[in-house]
């Protein structure tokens, strides 16, 4: 503290003080400057984007602007700013990179089937809007992802791992609702590994992706009409354990 009735001077800098002022050092020597931002923005500058997030964003774009074909590690690395050989690093090959990028579409659709099997609905209901939701979300990514599709597609009928963990997920989600139906009384089926193929089986063609393409060209309308036909056959036999 100043003694009193002295006068403070102002503080001055040299030209290469100045310089310093614009660096992460205080120019008085003070110690490093305290950065003015703060909250969010703070924890976005201190927190750059991963590689690998960063690849998988490269890829998502190059996928919808070239269809999985026409996409290729090296362009990918090469608008990263890094060798294809690194990018192996973070994913051993181009279906394995594509695969990532489908693999988060599949990832929310997941948690949305998950909040409808943890829903406090009965479990027929459940099942009604499980099938409908899985069946409408692939419908809509065919026709608005049509490249995302093709990958989803592929990575389904060369079982790749992707696809296998999406399958044992749906199923164990099937199972949830089947088990809570059985234990509930809402279901009459006491064979829970025939009631859960039952409800794969006979919702085949308006969920699994190779039956989606092939019916690709058939009216929404139509599908719409044979799905909700479907459900109730599959709800009838839930109920009365009939298979």
């Amino acid at each position: 503290m100043l003694p009193f009735g002295s006068v403070s001077l102002p503080i001055t800098f040299t030209d290469s003080e100045r310089e310093a002022s614009d660096s992460d050092t205080d120019p008085r020597g003070l110690g490093p400057r305290v950065s003015r931002l703060s909250g969010p923005a703070a924890r976005a500058r201190a927190t750059p984007v991963s590689t690998d997030a960063r690849l998988l964003a490269i890829a998502t774009e190059h996928l919808t602007r070239l269809g999985p074909k026409r996409v290729t590690v090296v362009a990918v690395a090469a608008e990263a700013g890094m060798t294809h050989a690194n990018v192996y690093r973070y994913f051993p090959s181009k279906d394995a990179l594509l695969d990532a990028v489908a693999g988060r579409w599949l990832r929310d659709l997941e948690t949305e089937l998950a909040g409808i099997a943890d829903a406090p609905d009965p479990a027929d209901d459940k099942i009604e809007r499980f099938i409908g939701a899985l069946a409408t979300a692939q419908s809509e990514m065919l026709t608005h992802e049509p490249n995302l599709f093709a990958v989803h597609l592929d990575a389904t009928v060369a079982s790749r791992p992707i696809a296998r963990r999406h399958r044992v997920r749906l199923r164990t989600l099937v199972e949830r609702i089947v088990e809570e139906g059985i234990g509930t009384g809402v279901f009459a089926a006491r064979d829970r590994e025939r009631a859960i193929a039952v409800i794969f089986d006979a919702s085949y063609r308006f969920t699994h992706p190779v039956a989606i393409q092939h019916d690709a060209d058939v009216p929404r309308d139509l599908l719409d009409a044979r799905l909700g036909a479907v459900i109730q056959s599959i709800q009838r036999s839930l109920r009365t354990g009939t298979f």
